[in-house]
């Protein structure tokens, strides 16, 4: 449930309202918009069947939210929340781009790829230290050592690191080296993991399910923001469906739908959804048009010697070009770079 406050509702009104649901055993989320003051009710609102809170100052209504995501709804925040990285915005205005290789093989090749996506305007560098892949034979990752190395590229070129965990268990290391953690299609249901990053207070980027409902990634959501923790950012990376011309299908139309239903971000992953490089551009420029907040997209120095996902990483010169197509297909529905 949500209570929406009156325009002339005072500081007072809202902390009397706040103090009330304490006294109940619940929780209050204050979401402060352009146009209303909202206090999100969190918990088992039957536990204030003796109250009528509509009669309190400052109350203009009292309206239940019928989705099983609460904190994550657009109706909790109805201006959208910014999701902060340090001192870099997801969110608003401005596109958040976001690049790096598929993973981390070499502090040559990192430091390589860092230089050539902060040249092109990047704010974010990304990359697999751990890589969760379908074949146990496959390459894994560089593990710990591959966070360090994102770490010192990152440092080197001023860049926020963005990359995956895949256990409970690693979340206290890669805290040390990782700005902002992603949590893959694969894991988008591993509860505990969602519960422990939502504790952990590190900004989340969290990747759609291969086989998931836009209902079920939200619900997901909720798992780490009921953690407290708000910096969430949706991530559409393309869905599994009966088509083979591209690795996935990118859900163009969940952009639209989780910025109706939610308050969060949300960024697209175009080279996972196309599996090919020369997709890319297109699924790019289809997504900020339809309204995303950024791009997550694979750079790689050298796509044909890349040990894993070699097909759909870009080489730097490509992905330069392409930032400037974004540039100019965002300017042209009302967002910046």
């Amino acid at each position: 449930m949500i209570i929406l406050m009156k325009q002339n509702s005072t500081q007072q009104d809202v902390e009397k309202i706040i103090d009330i649901l304490k006294e109940h055993g619940l929780g209050a989320n204050l979401s402060k918009g352009a146009q209303a003051t909202i206090i999100g009710v969190l918990g088992d609102k039957t536990r204030l069947a003796n109250v009528n809170l509509e009669l309190m100052d400052g109350v203009e209504k009292c309206v239940p939210i019928m989705h099983t995501y609460k904190l994550a709804s657009r109706e909790m925040c109805p201006d959208g929340r910014i999701a902060r990285v340090g001192e870099e915005a997801i969110g608003g205005k401005k596109l958040v781009m976001m690049a790096g290789p598929c993973a981390v093989e070499s502090e040559e090749q990192i430091l390589e790829a860092a230089r050539g996506v902060k040249a092109a305007g990047a704010t974010f560098l990304r990359g697999g230290a751990y890589k969760p892949r379908t074949s146990p034979y496959a390459f894994q990752g560089m593990e710990d050592e591959g966070f360090k190395l994102l770490r010192m590229a990152a440092d080197a070129t001023g860049l926020k690191v963005v990359s995956e965990v895949v256990a409970h268990d690693q979340i206290e290391t890669a805290a040390k080296y990782c700005d902002m953690f992603q949590i893959g299609a694969r894991n988008m249901q591993n509860f505990r993991l969602l519960r422990e990053v939502g504790r952990s207070g590190v900004p989340v980027l969290l990747k759609r399910g291969l086989s998931s409902t836009i209902e079920e990634w939200l619900d997901a959501a909720e798992y780490i923001m009921s953690e407290g923790n708000y910096n969430v950012v949706l991530c559409e990376r393309g869905i599994r469906t009966f088509e083979t011309a591209t690795r996935n299908t990118l859900d163009v139309g969940a952009v639209a739908v989780v910025k109706e239903r939610s308050s969060l971000p949300i960024i697209i992953d175009p080279s996972h959804a196309a599996g090919k490089a020369r997709y890319i551009e297109a699924l790019s420029l289809a997504g900020i048009a339809a309204g995303a907040d950024g791009l997550i997209i694979e750079v790689h120095p050298n796509p044909k010697a890349a040990m894993s996902d070699a097909a759909q990483q870009l080489p730097i010169p490509v992905y330069a070009d392409l930032f400037n197509k974004v540039r100019t297909v965002a300017q042209a529905v009302g967002r910046e770079l």
